[in-house]
């Protein structure tokens, strides 16, 4: 087999020419002594370039055997896998381009390494905060039992307070789990969404009866910004139902307390119709709104505990509204109010 590292061939040929030249000279010396000093320089010089030149391509020639495969590799790991180009390169136009791709490869790999990055932060806050909402309620459901086991059971004066706050607790676990199972499943494209034709307008108005007996606690006022008949759109109206009923309970609660007030509107935007669904609550800080549809994100912790929810309920009416196709947009003052904004495609 023959070997191509160009160690092996610069010194196998540097011997050959070394052995030829000083037989070369050898022979001269002994044929004509005369010539002497003035015919041994010329030929040890024209040895010396001839071993360089043959050492320099070798060197050359190995180098670019072995780039033209390392480009090869990056060429084809780039274009996952397609048909490979042919075309022949000179040593500097491959050298160039060869030098081109590394550098775009490398900047690949650094926005690769920097999205794993967000990612596995982002999967640490998420465990974290998975981890802290159902610690809480857990932690308050073995409060309550133990306290009935160690007697509270046979006071009257505890043991149904006790069983009531564990069963809320428990509700709210459930409520976790499920809007979590409902996340992965719109995530991954596991629920299939079921389009029809249905009125926008009624749907709300089942919404706000749904919600009345917390809008009536809360003393919030819900209405229409104007009489509006009947508006149409196409879209599945189970998951619909669950983003108006998200936005519209989130204004109940952060309304302001006994003057609150809450006001949706349509608009036609040609192909699409525009809901809009405004309150006079506390209003969120602009710093807040580019993560407010995070999963667990909370303004106001303290305040969005105290209210119950599961602290999904904002990342559901994301996913539901991008897997109709359509965005929702916050607009939000503090101390005035928020409006949330969605789009959906018109019934025609």
């Amino acid at each position: 087999m023959k070997n191509s590292n160009p160690k092996y061939i610069a010194i196998s040929n540097s011997i050959l020419i070394t052995f030829i030249s000083l037989a070369s000279i050898g022979i001269l010396l002994y044929t004509e002594p005369t010539y002497g000093i003035w015919v041994i320089i010329p030929i040890i010089i024209l040895q010396f370039f001839l071993i360089f030149w043959i050492f320099y391509y070798s060197l050359r020639k190995f180098i670019y055997e072995k780039i033209r495969i390392i480009y090869k590799n990056i060429h084809n790991f780039k274009v996952n896998k397609e048909h490979f180009s042919q075309k022949l390169y000179s040593d500097n136009e491959l050298f160039e381009k060869v030098n081109e791709e590394v550098l775009k490869w490398a900047v690949d790999k650094k926005m690769e390494i920097e999205t794993l990055k967000k990612l596995e932060q982002f999967r640490r806050e998420f465990l974290g905060n998975v981890s802290h909402e159902l610690k809480t309620p857990i932690t308050n459901i073995q409060g309550y039992v133990l306290t009935l086991l160690e007697g509270g059971i046979y006071d009257n004066e505890i043991n149904k307070k006790y069983l009531d706050r564990a069963e809320k607790n428990i509700t709210r676990m459930i409520e976790i789990v499920n809007d979590l199972e409902e996340i992965s499943k719109l995530e991954t494209g596991e629920l299939k969404l079921h389009h029809s034709k249905f009125d926008i307008v009624q749907l709300t108005k089942e919404v706000i009866e749904i919600l009345e007996f917390k809008k009536n606690e809360a003393n919030v006022e819900i209405s229409f910004a104007q009489p509006y008949s009947q508006i149409f759109i196409v879209a599945d109206r189970e998951n619909i139902k669950k983003v108006l009923t998200n936005l519209i309970e989130n204004s109940i609660k952060y309304s302001k307390p006994l003057t609150g007030k809450t006001k949706i509107s349509f608009l036609d935007m040609d192909e699409y119709i525009l809901t809009e669904i405004t309150d006079n609550g506390i209003g969120i800080e602009e710093i807040n709104i580019p993560r407010l549809f995070e999963r667990f994100y909370r303004v106001d912790k303290a305040r969005t505990r105290q209210t119950g929810g599961s602290g999904l309920g904002l990342a559901i009416v994301k996913h539901i509204i991008e897997a109709h196709y359509q965005t929702i947009n916050v607009r939000s003052t503090i101390g005035i109010g928020s409006t949330f904004a969605f789009t959906l495609k018109k019934g025609m």
